[in-house]
């Protein structure tokens, strides 16, 4: 059997890189690919280049921080301390990125505001972080801390959380380097002690001290498909001086250190305990020696300058959150019920029922779609089977378990 070659490269045809025959001549694989690229790849990258300068001009055009505040209340209820806080700092940031601060003529570099969210389950921290994304069109990467350890051990890497970012900015690494990274459960890598520990903490001080250099601003190495790093692999560089790091957590038992602050004492028997209310809103007197106190390293505390406490939702609050924000719940099921020609209300007293049962179970909001699932599993069973009806959620629905109200809607007699 005779053997061909590239009339381009002169390459042996073989399995790889197998030829394709014309008119006495053959190319092969890559001198195909090598052809593609050199006649549509300057088209490529000016459509990338257009794509970018696309991006740039929708963020340049920042919304102002009321603007921002605005559409945060528009989704979120209550908490108006933290998303003005967190609107502030979104609008600084981004300013910082797009205007043309090299214009003033002095040599000032404005350094980035990370934002430090602090709030009880369910408040909506990672709401806020979405919200933020969505109205801002950049990506967002959403991240749990408490999956993350030191580079080398079980668990993930830190720089997986850039991965995640480039990946959600569709590989666009000039996109992933204006987005947000909310990282969630920060408090859970806290350190075992204020004091350093005798032993190795792979999934607390260390992840605080992988976090240091891509919170702050660097130039880091990741692989695109995330996993293990690898001498032999291919490796991404994403700059993350433009990137917003906004990090949450409950951080339970911070309460009882800005008592001892307070000087108050916590021993005994006759100390006076401070009232529910008066607990919720301790939050708001937190400051870094605090949290260095509860576990995080200075270093990491310093790279995080604003910190917003959010409150604990009230059972008005719940209510509001029920049918209020544009995404509310009862909106979503009335949308469902719709779907199958059925008409879905509420009586007032069965939103306070479900506020109060969220309140009980002290999941915060996200507690509210659970006890909803709850009690209209049944009704949504049989719900194809009531087109034309309206169905009345009452008190007796969600305290005792009891059937809603079907009433049969009236149809309109046309001459």
């Amino acid at each position: 059997m005779t053997t061909r070659n590239c009339s381009f490269c002169d390459a042996t045809e073989n399995e790889v890189n197998p030829l394709i025959a014309g008119n006495g001549v053959y190319i092969c694989k890559n001198c195909v690919t090598s052809a593609y690229k050199i006649m549509f790849g300057d088209e490529t990258n000016t459509t990338t280049q257009a794509d970018n300068k696309e991006l740039t001009d929708a963020v340049t055009e920042l919304m102002t921080p009321k603007e921002l505040n605005n559409f945060l209340s528009e989704y979120i209820i209550g908490q108006e301390r933290a998303r003005k806080l967190l609107s502030v700092a979104v609008y600084n940031h981004y300013k910082r990125i797009f205007k043309d601060t090299d214009a003033l003529d002095d040599d000032t570099e404005i350094a980035k505001s990370n934002v430090l969210l602090i709030g009880p389950t369910g408040s909506g921290k990672t709401l806020m972080a979405q919200t933020i994304a969505r109205v801002l069109n950049v990506p967002i990467a959403i991240a749990d801390a408490t999956s993350l350890t030191e580079a080398g051990y079980v668990g993930e890497d830190v720089e997986n959380i850039l991965t995640k970012l480039l990946q959600a900015a569709d590989g666009d690494i000039k996109r992933a380097e204006q987005g947000i990274v909310f990282i969630d459960e920060v408090d859970k890598i806290s350190r075992m002690s204020e004091n350093r520990s005798i032993t190795r903490d792979v999934s607390g001080e260390g992840v605080q001290q992988a976090l240091l250099k891509i919170i702050e601003g660097a130039q880091v190495n990741i692989p695109p498909k995330g996993g293990r790093k690898h001498p032999n692999q291919e490796f991404t560089s994403i700059d993350t001086t433009g990137i917003l790091f906004i990090c949450g957590g409950a951080f339970d038992g911070l309460n009882e250190i800005l008592k001892k602050k307070q000087g108050e004492n916590i021993l005994g028997f006759s100390h006076d305990k401070k009232t529910k209310e008066e607990q919720n809103t301790t939050y708001d007197m937190v400051e870094p020696d605090d949290l260095v106190s509860y576990g995080l390293i200075p270093e990491l505390v310093g790279r995080l300058p604003i910190i917003a406490s959010l409150s604990e939702i009230t059972e008005d609050d719940m209510v509001r959150i029920l049918t209020e924000p544009k995404n509310s719940l009862v909106k979503q099921y009335k949308k469902l019920f719709s779907i199958d020609e059925v008409e879905l209300n509420f009586e007032e007293d069965a939103l306070l029922a479900i506020a109060e049962k969220a309140i009980k179970r002290k999941t915060g909001a996200r507690g509210l779609r659970a006890i909803l699932e709850e009690n209209m599993i049944d009704i949504m069973y049989e719900l194809p089977e009531y087109a034309g009806y309206e169905v009345l959620i009452t008190k007796e629905v969600i305290e005792d378990g009891q059937d809603p109200l079907y009433i049969k809607k009236q149809t309109k007699i046309t001459a």
